[in-house]
């Protein structure tokens, strides 16, 4: 139980699982931004394109209400803003992703220097130079 306890911590101090957990924390944050812009800057102006119909209302009803059941309905509307969230998201993603590539890119054609041998290295090619003569 102990070495699977001392496994487990091992795998939660890695930075790989620090970086997914605050990469899911903004991914939220920022979809909800996204979201908002959507549904409070951008459906707006859609709908005053349509003759000031909510898109989020747009629908086709199959079976209206009655007293003991809910209306059956396709919200086609809804779908269309959470498909333009989608894109939006899906569109800013790529722009993030080409960018950081662009500078990894940069950042690997730069010439690298190779470090200075240590001292441990410097004695042992004086004592090999030595053993050669």
């Amino acid at each position: 139980m102990k070495k699977f306890l001392n496994e487990f911590k091992d795998f939660i101090s890695k930075g790989n699982v620090f970086d997914l957990a605050i990469g899911i924390i903004i991914g939220s944050a920022f979809g909800k931004i996204i979201s908002s812009f959507v549904n409070d800057i951008l459906m707006p102006f859609i709908s005053l394109l349509l003759g000031n119909v909510n898109v989020a209302d747009l629908k086709v009803v199959l079976k209206g209400a009655s007293d003991n059941t809910a209306e059956l309905s396709i919200k086609y509307g809804m779908f269309i803003q959470t498909f333009i969230d989608f894109i939006i998201i899906a569109f800013v993603l790529f722009m993030m992703i080409r960018f950081i590539t662009k500078l990894k890119k940069k950042e690997l054609e730069k010439p690298s220097v190779p470090p200075a041998p240590s001292n441990e290295e410097i004695l042992l090619t004086e004592i090999r130079d030595l053993l050669k003569k």
